[in-house]
């Protein structure tokens, strides 16, 4: 499988300093900062990229489990959001809420929870966060 690739760089100490970071080969850059982490500044920061990865992987995992079980959707939307909190002193990801919308022709409700219950497990990017103690997904279809 293919190697993907990101770089990000920090100018200065952590309250007054800032950084940049690009993924891939640039198919997006942005700056952050301590404010856009951990007060309402503006930019990105780590999270949110987190959440972004999270989002499209939990699609793509999600898609392929329906497509697998004969129901193929016609479109599968997710939104992820990763809590920061302060544990032991020290800023750690807490939870994770993923919140998908799916149309699928000819699944009802328990079936779509179920499969996105079983796509959150089988998602790489769900793996690699399985450290963080929370971990919620509610689907629905719409």
């Amino acid at each position: 499988m293919p190697e993907r690739n990101g770089t990000a760089e920090w100018r200065g100490d952590l309250k007054a300093g800032s950084g940049s970071l690009v993924v891939g080969d640039g198919v997006f850059a942005g700056a952050y900062s301590f404010a856009s982490r951990f007060e309402e500044g503006p930019g990105t920061n780590p999270e949110e990229l987190i959440a972004a990865a999270h989002a499209a992987c939990f699609s793509m995992a999600l898609a392929n489990i329906l497509s697998q079980a004969g129901h193929t959707p016609d479109r599968v939307s997710t939104a992820a959001r990763v809590t920061l909190r302060n544990i032991d002193g020290a800023p750690t990801l807490a939870r994770v809420d993923l919140e998908t919308t799916g149309q699928v022709p000819g699944l009802d409700q328990d079936g779509f929870q179920g499969y996105a219950d079983q796509a959150v497990k089988d998602c790489p990017v769900s793996r690699a966060l399985a450290g963080i103690p929370e971990m919620v997904v509610t689907a629905r279809l719409g």
